[in-house]
């Protein structure tokens, strides 16, 4: 139970709570005008403190941000595990929380919380990873409901803003049911919005390029998958030569020494065919066609013409003889040279090759590098093939097992209604026994299977008006309080907000406090409600006087000073 709410503004009105029922009462004051209401008196405020000390976000919305509040401490001392303990936080840093004066983060202070209160760790020392898990401040605002959230318009809704995920895992945890089956159905949910989504972009042609044809998709996988084999294969039987880059470097100086030979031997081989040539062309001319020339000049030059024929013929023939001897011995000189070269050709050639041999079973460590590069950025693209080749099936066969699966959620729902049958009838009797309290004709909780998991419906005669909407969230509240009962969990306390009343006919408002009233003593929690006078005091209920249960602080927006804090701020 929540003993005292406190805080270090001076002006704060501090509230102390009793056993039971408890009623926080806001009056119009006498004179006041119309727009003096007691929407201000700050009972929602309170609300609004508890849900900050026990680890609401704050956002930049929050009450708790307006500048009359900066350094303000607020507390309240309440029992945790039959354990008195007190709780401050202030709003200068992003947690700023003190438990009996000793610093703990908000992840911790809601840890605990879950932990104490609702049974948690249990959940994380008893399933693995499951997607979607009940959490304290999923299962708290249904204990302490606001109307700022939304919390007053359906009863499995603790917020406007609460998915059908969330809500049917808290439930089926606070009903005691198999709350893994909603957690399940949840992300059969996410899978279908994913597909949906999908399914729309290929539609419009976002991705048709991206994902493609799961067929064609499979076929470029295989191969790829093969080639990346391959890489990996060779890379197993790479081998690294340490004098690598020399012996390459040597094989490259034995070809441009190759060549060089081979391009002499070119030049001594034309050589030779010339000089073989020449010494076909070389030989003494006719001894008819000489001795024509030699008259010829001595008819002319008479008086130079001293030597005799014989003379100038063997000259002749002297000359020619000197010309073959230097034409064969260049030939047999370019002859020797092509031989020496060939020789040395074999000798490099065979080097050559005895350098290729190593260098083509051995590897170079740059090779060893670009193989790994290779084998990495074919790994990147069997992974996106992959990748691709998965949605694309996920398009083209995820729907027909998603039918599947919810077919056997199904199955398993209807199994733990089975199973759990005892608490799921406790549950509906405490309903309709909580609504006959207040209504002729009893209402009921319907808890289904339907096709997107557990589903809760609620009747009650006459539920159109607004006021018959808001007692099925209290008889639900109620019921609520009693199963926690029974499982020895929950916060100890209910804490209902005005709003609910709205609407609600005053003979309802009266009667519903004094059900409240009496099912707190009966299991032992604690009943906080705020209230308008005027709704308070419409009607009278025998043998209950609402007035034993009012707290003595009342609250008032007529003047400055009538509210929560004690001075008013926007």
């Amino acid at each position: 139970m929540i003993h005292r709410i406190y805080s270090s503004l001076p002006s704060f009105k501090t509230l102390t709570f009793q056993p039971g029922l408890n009623v926080l009462i806001a009056k119009k004051e006498e004179g006041a005008s119309s727009r003096q209401t007691r929407n201000r008196a700050g009972k929602t405020s309170l609300i609004e403190i508890i849900h900050f000390l026990t680890g609401a976000k704050i956002d930049q919305k929050s009450l708790f941000k307006a500048k009359k509040l900066n350094d303000i401490t607020f507390g309240m001392d309440f029992d945790v595990a039959d354990n008195k303990v007190a709780i401050e936080r202030d709003n200068k840093s992003r947690a700023g929380f003190r438990l009996d004066n000793v610093p703990i983060t908000q992840i911790k202070w809601k840890e605990q919380l879950g932990d104490i209160m609702f049974k948690l760790k249990d959940i994380e020392d008893n399933n693995e990873n499951p997607s979607y898990i009940p959490a304290f401040r999923s299962l708290f605002p249904y204990f302490v409901r606001r109307a700022s959230s939304g919390a007053f318009l359906k009863p499995e809704k603790q917020s406007s803003m609460q998915g059908t995920g969330d809500y049917q895992t808290a439930l089926m945890y606070l009903f005691g049911l198999d709350w893994l089956i909603a957690s399940d159905w949840e992300v059969v949910r996410d899978r279908e919005k994913t597909l949906k989504e999908l399914r729309k972009a290929v539609k419009k042609g976002a991705f048709d390029k991206i994902i493609g044809n799961s067929a064609e998709l499979r076929t470029q996988l295989m191969i790829q998958e093969d080639r990346l084999k391959e890489k990996q294969q060779a890379m197993e039987k790479f081998r690294v030569h340490p004098q690598y880059r020399e012996m390459e470097k040597e094989a490259n100086e034995l070809t441009q020494q190759l060549n060089q030979l081979a391009n002499e031997n070119t030049i001594d081989h034309a050589a030779v065919d010339d000089f073989e040539t020449a010494l076909k062309s070389e030989a003494l001319p006719k001894i008819e066609n000489v001795q024509y020339f030699y008259e010829e000049l001595g008819i002319m030059l008479p008086e130079l013409v001293k030597k005799r024929y014989e003379e100038v013929h063997a000259f002749h023939e002297s000359i020619i003889l000197n010309r073959k001897d230097y034409l064969q011995s260049e030939l047999e000189e370019a002859h020797l040279r092509i031989d020496k070269r060939d020789k040395e050709k074999d000798r490099l050639d065979k080097r050559r090759s005895e350098i290729m041999e190593l260098l083509s079973s051995h590897g170079a460590l740059d090779q060893f590098t670009h193989l790994q590069q290779e084998i990495g950025r074919l790994e990147s693209e069997v992974s996106t093939v992959r990748e691709r080749f998965q949605a694309a099936e996920t398009l083209e066969g995820t729907k027909s097992e998603l039918e599947i699966e919810r077919n056997r959620l199904l199955q398993r729902l209807q199994r733990n209604f089975s199973e759990q049958k005892e608490s799921f009838e406790k549950a509906i009797l405490a309903y309709e026994q909580t609504s006959q309290s207040l209504y002729e004709d009893a209402g009921s909780m319907i808890l289904e299977r339907g096709n997107n998991g557990p589903a809760w419906n609620f009747k009650i005669q006459g539920d159109r008006s607004e006021g018959i909407k808001n007692m099925k969230i209290f008889c639900f509240d109620m019921m609520l309080m009693q199963l926690c009962s029974q499982r020895n969990m929950g916060p100890g306390f209910l804490v209902h907000d005005s709003h609910l009343f709205d609407g609600v006919d005053g003979r309802q408002v009266i009667r519903a406090l004094r059900v409240g009233k009496e099912t707190a003593e009966a299991l032992g929690f604690q009943y906080i409600v705020t209230l308008n006078e005027d709704d308070a005091y419409k009607e009278k209920e025998s043998g209950f006087d609402l007035r034993d249960y009012v707290l003595d602080v009342t609250l008032t927006d007529a003047k400055e000073d009538g509210g929560l804090f004690g001075i008013r701020f926007d």
